[in-house]
């Protein structure tokens, strides 16, 4: 972490009112070059007050408790640090919903809010039993018993460590959520030999490990590895993923993924040769990419 940000932000200084942080905490950024010092200010502020994130600039005369600077200040030293925004303050948003996250799990992305759309669109009254798989922070499980009406939702995750955030952002959430949640701690399906799912949904790793340095810092230095990265070509998982869900697919369900764009189409591929599968369609994100693979069970 550079050292400059307490010349700029004084830790151990009472800081009297919102405008006072947003100045400070904008000073703080722009010294360490980061693109939106402002804007980052606002968030950074607005996340520790869990208040809209208009509000910060529209109150700028309101008093800050001392509680608050030093909440306001760890943060953007964090920031200051190199660490993503999201990790900063501790919490993303996803959809409808505001999620804890730091270090132990991936930050929710906007195009894993297409996914969910995606899979919210064909849903039928059949659609009981649905899966995460490689869950996270739980953004897409919570999202779908949130939004859905579902009779169980999995989710399941290798990393216990990710589990233990994901089920937080669930006990937190629970009082909204329409759907059960159910978490299973293991590698893909193999929590789930013994159920029989009508959907299954996986944003998997898919950067393989030649392409890490082509990361941006804040992805490639902070982000788990085990969320990111993928052996071989970047399909292992996914390849590995297609294979095992015809077992516990029922007959009508579907499989819906996230994949890099540039092996959409490899994917697709992939799964057409498995005679299991049928309809196989591959959907664009808001950029026009091709990013969803869905297919559904034979």
């Amino acid at each position: 972490m550079s050292s400059s940000g307490g010349s700029y932000f004084p830790t151990t200084l009472p800081i009297g009112t919102i405008g006072d942080l947003l100045a400070g905490c904008t000073s703080m950024l722009e010294a360490e070059g980061l693109p939106e010092p402002e804007r980052e200010a606002r968030e950074i502020v607005a996340a520790v007050l869990d208040v809209p994130k208009f509000w910060a600039a529209a109150n700028t005369v309101a008093d800050a408790s001392p509680q608050v600077a030093r909440a306001v200040i760890r943060a953007a030293m964090k920031r200051a640090s190199g660490a993503p925004l999201a990790y900063a303050v501790g919490r993303a948003s996803f959809r409808h919903l505001t999620l804890q996250v730091d270090e132990r799990v991936l930050i929710p992305r906007v195009e894993t809010e297409l996914l969910v759309e995606r899979v919210l669109e064909r849903a039928t009254a059949t659609t009981r039993a649905i899966a995460d798989i490689g869950t996270g922070s739980g953004a897409i499980a919570l999202s779908l018993a949130f939004e859905g009406e579902f009779a169980r939702v999995f989710a399941t995750d290798i990393s216990l460590d990710a589990i233990d955030v994901a089920a937080a952002n669930a006990q937190s959430l629970a009082k909204s959520l329409k759907s059960p949640v159910h978490f299973r701690h293991g590698s893909l399906l193999a929590p789930l030999a013994d159920e029989k799912l009508d959907a299954i949904v996986c944003n998997p790793p898919y950067v393989s490990f030649a392409e890490i340095e082509d990361l941006p810092a804040d992805v490639r230095d902070w982000e788990p590895a085990l969320a990111l990265l993928c052996p071989q070509d970047g399909l292992s998982v996914t390849r590995s993923l297609v294979g095992q869900a015809p077992q516990v697919l029922s007959s009508g369900g579907f499989l819906a993924l996230e994949v890099d764009a540039r092996r959409a189409g490899t994917v697709a591929e992939m799964i057409a040769v498995d005679e299991r599968y049928a309809e196989i369609e591959v959907l664009l994100d808001l950029t026009g990419r091709e990013r969803f693979v869905f297919a559904r069970r034979v």
